[in-house]
């Protein structure tokens, strides 16, 4: 698996970004309210960065630690695809995020400060994710010295 390169993470935070703006236009413009993010949205994103980091450290602690020991290759695998999956996500939340803030800033009359806030940490709340997935990633590799080239 290769690691997440920044093409793929900053493409789905400029779509997010642009779903986002776009939906907030088509809402109001229907004369719908506008979509306000949850307050349990940044404090779930943060929490799933924390869990995704809570697994990934075992790994890190077993290839790189002290004592090395073995370590479950499918456990890994999933730890590894869970924080890829994750850096994708969070930047894709963070995209979305943004886009709605943006379009509250980009008003004339801003909406309830509440809604600016929500946003924000929204989007904050995906970086969070975005980081602790690209950690994750960073946690599970195997080091440099363990390479054996194929013959």
């Amino acid at each position: 698996m290769k690691r997440t390169t920044p093409f793929p993470v900053i493409a789905l935070a400029l779509g997010g970004a642009l779903v986002g703006f776009l939906l907030q236009i088509g809402l109001a413009s229907g004369g719908r309210p506008i979509l306000v993010p949850p307050v349990t949205l940044p404090i779930t994103l943060a929490v799933a960065g924390a869990i995704v980091l809570t697994f990934a450290i075992p790994v890190y602690r077993a290839i790189r630690g002290p004592v090395r020991r073995e370590v479950n290759p499918f456990r890994a695998m999933r730890v590894v695809v869970l924080a890829k999956a994750s850096s994708l996500v969070g930047s894709l939340v963070a995209g979305f995020g943004l886009g709605c803030t943006i379009y509250v800033l980009s008003r004339a009359i801003v909406p309830e400060v509440s809604s600016l806030w929500l946003s924000i940490a929204s989007a904050a709340g995906g970086v969070v994710l975005l980081v602790a997935g690209l950690v994750a990633e960073q946690l599970c590799a195997l080091p440099p010295d363990d390479f054996t080239p194929e013959t």
